[in-house]
């Protein structure tokens, strides 16, 4: 008897285990959406933020994808496809967020009973992740505009910028995004313990 309960927890641990793995594979996935939805917003609002410093600081001229029309010290790329290229650069900025927050997680679901729990209570916990982040981030573009835009916030900024205010809102976007990110992972951890204490008081 204490064998097959033994046997039967062993079961259990590997499909949390497998569950885990196939969260961060999920949560990867999600914050690479989030950020290409992110920087398509933001591209909006400063085609400048990329065309004159993110596709740069990317090299995506050296992917075959356009060409650097500035210099070497104030360069400017233009892309074929400049929304493609804003697509890359939003998975690549975000998709290592979105993985740190599935092991931050998933590694917390563990407390749930089995694997298909995990997946769910996680998805939910990575959704209020990504909700928050946005709210911060679009909360982040209006401080911008109200409070930096007529300062001079200690950030690189292109000297060759035709809307330096635009620019800046963007820039605020970013940094309050991922403040929003890291806020909402503890909302999202909350979320998970909360659900847990859930199911002990029906139980």
């Amino acid at each position: 008897m204490k064998t097959g309960i033994y046997y039967l927890n062993i079961l259990e641990l590997l499909n949390k285990i497998l569950a885990f793995f196939l969260i961060l594979i999920l949560a990867l996935f999600l914050g690479g959406i989030y950020g290409i939805i992110h920087d398509q917003i933001t591209y909006f609002f400063s085609e400048e933020y990329y065309t004159k410093f993110k596709f740069a600081q990317f090299g995506l001229e050296n992917w075959g994808l356009g060409q650097n029309i500035g210099t070497n010290n104030l360069p400017e790329i233009k892309l074929q496809n400049p929304r493609f290229g804003v697509s890359i650069i939003g998975f690549l900025s975000t998709w290592w967020v979105g993985l740190i927050i599935g092991i931050f997680l998933g590694l917390i679901a563990f407390i749930n009973r089995n694997g298909r729990e995990m997946i769910i209570i996680v998805l939910k916990a990575i959704l209020i992740t990504i909700s928050i982040a946005l709210i911060f981030g679009l909360f982040g573009l209006l401080y911008g505009k109200l409070f930096l835009v007529n300062n001079n916030p200690n950030w690189f900024l292109p000297e060759h910028l035709e809307n330096r205010a635009a620019f800046i809102m963007v820039g605020s976007m970013h940094n309050f995004s991922y403040l929003g990110g890291f806020l909402g992972m503890c909302f999202g951890a909350y979320s998970i313990i909360r659900t847990k204490r859930k199911h002990k008081i029906k139980n």
